[in-house]
C-alpha cells in the first residue's frame, strides 16, 4: 500500500486550554494532509477537473500531543467504489511512533464544473497505487 507522509511540530497555536492538540486542529491536519497528497500526484489538469468534499469524518482519539512535539502525519486510500475514497490518516509522536489519532475519512470526487459526483477512473486509481 502507497502512503503519503510528513512530519510537523506543535506550536502553542495548536493547543486548546489543556495544553493539549486541540481536536479542531487534528481535523485541519486530516485535511491538510489529505490535499497535499492529491497536489502532489494529480497532474494540474485533472486537479482543476475535479474536486474532493467530505462526506463523513469518524476520528478516534488515543493519546495527546503537547507543545513542541514533533508529529508524523501519514495517509493513504484504503478503498475506493463508485465515487468514494476513504482515507486513512494517521498522526503519531515521530521519534517513539505512539499512535495519537487515527481518521477515517469519506471523501466524494465530484466533477469541478457542475459540482455532481462522478465515478473514480482506473487512472486516478493508478495515482493513489503509486504514491
Amino acid at each position: 500500500m502507497a502512503y503519503f507522509e510528513k512530519i510537523i511540530v506543535v506550536s502553542e497555536d495548536d493547543l486548546d486550554e489543556l495544553e493539549h492538540v486541540n481536536n479542531v486542529r487534528y481535523v485541519q491536519w486530516i485535511q491538510d494532509i489529505s490535499k497535499a497528497h492529491w497536489q502532489t500526484i494529480a497532474p494540474l489538469s485533472l486537479q482543476r477537473s475535479v474536486a474532493w468534499v467530505v462526506m463523513h469524518h469518524d476520528i478516534t482519539y488515543r493519546n495527546a500531543a503537547k507543545l513542541n512535539d514533533e508529529l508524523r502525519i501519514k495517509t493513504y486510500i484504503e478503498k475506493s467504489r463508485g465515487a468514494i475514497s476513504t482515507r486513512i490518516v494517521e498522526i503519531s509522536l515521530h521519534k517513539t511512533n505512539t499512535l495519537l489519532i487515527r481518521s477515517i475519512t469519506k471523501w466524494c470526487l465530484l466533477n469541478s464544473n457542475t459540482f455532481k459526483p462522478m465515478r473514480i477512473s482506473d487512472d486516478i486509481m493508478k495515482l493513489f497505487e503509486k504514491h
